[in-house]
């Protein structure tokens, strides 16, 4: 009887040892990394490219790194809010190939290591990754001991514009200064134009565009907005239109719409008139500036007169 035990309880304990043996031998699945290798790594981003190798393209756009992420586990990982100055967890969904969606984001994962990832952010149109900039977006990150003993640096000078990305600027702005009234090489500016009233009949609001999603205001200097109010107008009147504002100053007619073409010239002129007798009087126009250096940018104007006082 005590032998007959004694076989069964080996043949338990030889069927637990396999079980534990093909838990721990458990293998991802086909194409996917294994994000355990690095887990509990912090990784902060220290470059964010165009593929071109700049932190600008033609368009003014700028990436600026500023995640900081730690995965910790296969299925989850944690990203860096500098709003609520605090980690939070985010589930990794695998898409296909190197393709993951974290954070809001897909991402195609070209690097990972102990001391350094290299990620290509990436926006999809109907499941599909498009071509545009949108998808040209190279994310560098690394362990603060890479950028501390390797690099020789600090993360702070990591993140500046490099020399090559003044030279390009420069170079946009030699372009849009040939012809200042262009749209067409007119680029944003970081620091958006600015306007202030030499006059108290006059008033002027930037308006922030803020994403729908986080209530953040995002990229708000691609597409500058301004409602400029003006009392003891000639007349009440409201308009909506685009304009470039050159590096002296000068506010250029762009764009309108809302006008049938009979009487397209005649809102030109208006527009015009409203541009040259009330904002070049009753504003102080500072151009938009990049790097330091001033440049034409595009800016959205709401103007809106009132012939009754503030």
């Amino acid at each position: 009887m005590t032998k007959i035990i004694n076989i069964l309880l080996s043949s338990v304990l030889l069927f637990a040892g396999c079980g534990d043996t093909e838990k721990k031998e458990k293998k991802l699945a086909p194409g996917r990394l294994d994000f355990n290798a690095i887990r509990d790594i912090a990784f902060y981003e220290g470059k964010r490219r165009f593929s071109s190798g700049l932190s600008f393209n033609e368009l003014g756009f700028q990436q600026e790194p500023s995640w900081v992420i730690k995965f910790k586990s296969n299925d989850t990982v944690e990203v860096y809010s500098p709003e609520e100055k605090k980690m939070f967890p985010f589930f990794i969904t695998y898409d296909h190939g190197n393709v993951y969606n974290f954070a809001k984001n897909y991402f195609r994962i070209k690097k990972i290591s102990e001391d350094s990832l290299v990620f290509q952010r990436l926006h999809l149109e109907r499941k599909v990754i498009s071509k545009d900039m949108q998808s040209d977006v190279h994310m560098t990150l690394y362990t603060k001991e890479t950028i501390e003993k390797k690099l020789k640096t600090t993360l702070e000078k990591l993140r500046r514009p490099t020399a090559e990305d003044t030279i390009y600027i420069k170079q946009l702005t030699d372009k849009a200064n040939r012809t200042p009234a262009s749209t067409n090489s007119a680029f944003a500016a970081r620091v958006p134009v600015h306007f202030t009233p030499l006059s108290n009949i006059i008033r002027v609001q930037k308006k922030n565009d803020n994403d729908p999603v986080t209530g953040i205001t995002v990229y708000d200097y691609m597409f500058p907005r301004y409602r400029i109010e003006i009392a003891r107008a000639y007349k009440d009147f409201g308009y909506e239109f685009s304009a470039v504002v050159d590096t002296k100053g000068k506010i250029h007619l762009g764009g309108f719409g809302n006008v049938v073409p009979e009487h397209r010239e005649a809102r030109k002129k208006t527009l015009q008139a409203i541009i040259d007798v009330y904002l070049h009087n009753l504003l102080r126009i500072s151009p938009g500036t990049t790097l330091g250096i001033p440049h034409p940018s595009e800016i959205k104007l709401i103007v809106v007169g009132k012939t009754g006082s503030n």
